[in-house]
């Protein structure tokens, strides 16, 4: 295969998505404000912040009411999350108080807002650093807010580096082609799958050993880009799409992560998980959309250049995709056991 730029472009994407999830990759989980509330001035408030090993973002809840400025009645510190809760008996009503997230403004995550109150009314929101303050207006009962969810969904995608390499691999293995479509087909119905088994609860598994396996998927797929015989006949290069299920499996148990961590509001449950699923799609194909546009660009520029590149630069992409993979599979598989 001819040396092109469109290699060094690849290489610098994939170098720049392994350099961004290094530094964001844990920052950019959300975070939780749960509300249940019994009467106008009784309730229980819960906040789960992300926890980076034994450091949690400088996030501080704060309802206008002061509830949350006295010490909370429970606190733990679970893998990947600290969670506090207050217990509210007798206080300021619930309606019309304002939640504002100190240090939301600063970070780059989310805050997902669920409220519950009596008579089935309800409210479902996400803060953003943009705008990290919400009225709490408690109206007849409206169920999820849709952005919420499928923007989450799009945002977990776009900021889960892992599974961008896995669909660059896999984009670079089997090229611009129908083959591809099956293959992106195949990934989507199996990470659906177990996204939904998991976020409902009927899947149960250990997230570590899965963030492993999600880097091992990685790693096998970049294994199969250095093969110097393109026309070698493995299983990957004649099935492509079976790859992208059966790993896909993987990646949907990984999804699943964030909405375990945060929940599915009571009731709405079926439509949360649907809206995070279409983010996570919509998101996915805006990668693929954006690749597929560089690599036409990479063509457009270079085709014809009297350019002289190194021999190397063709194995650039599948090299620096195999290194980070196997250092993410080192990583969590020493934090598995």
């Amino acid at each position: 295969m001819r040396p092109t730029g469109l290699s060094v472009w690849l290489a610098v994407l994939v170098l720049w998505i392994g350099w961004t999830a290094a530094a964001v990759a844990h920052e950019v989980r959300p975070a939780l404000v749960q509300i249940v509330a019994t009467a106008p001035g009784d309730y229980e408030v819960t906040w789960k912040r992300p926890v980076v090993g034994d450091m949690a973002l400088r996030l501080i809840p704060h309802l206008s009411g002061g509830a949350l400025e006295k010490p909370p009645a429970a606190e733990q510190v679970a893998p990947g999350y600290m969670t506090r809760v207050w217990r509210v008996r007798g206080g300021a009503p619930l309606d019309g108080q304002t939640l504002r997230i100190e240090g939301l403004e600063h970070s780059v995550t989310d805050v997902l807002v669920r409220v519950s109150a009596p008579a089935g009314r309800s409210l479902d929101l996400v803060l953003r650093p943009s705008d990290p303050t919400v009225r709490l207006d408690l109206a007849p009962a409206r169920g999820i807010a849709v952005p919420g969810y499928l923007k989450l969904g799009v945002e977990h995608i776009l900021t889960g580096f892992d599974h961008l390499l896995f669909v660059l691999g896999l984009l670079l293995l089997i090229g611009p082609n129908w083959r591809l479509v099956k293959a992106v087909t195949a990934f989507t119905a199996a990470h659906s799958i177990t996204l939904a088994l998991a976020a409902l609860g009927y899947l149960q598994f250990p997230s570590a050993a899965i963030e492993a396996l999600v880097a091992l998927s990685i790693l096998f797929v970049a294994v199969e880009l250095t093969t110097k015989d393109r026309n070698d006949p493995t299983l990957a290069r004649r099935r492509p799409w079976l790859i992208a299920f059966f790993f896909g499996l993987l990646h949907g148990m990984a999804f699943a992560g964030v909405l375990a961590d945060i929940g599915l509001p009571q009731g709405a449950a079926a439509e949360a998980l649907l809206l995070f699923n279409v983010g996570v799609e919509v998101g996915q194909l805006l990668f693929i959309a954006a690749v597929l546009a560089a690599m036409a660009l990479g063509r457009t520029i270079w085709n014809g250049r009297a350019w002289t590149l190194p021999t190397w630069s063709v194995q650039a992409p599948a090299y620096t995709i195999g290194g980070l993979s196997a250092y993410w599979l080192i990583e969590r598989t020493l934090a598995a056991v």
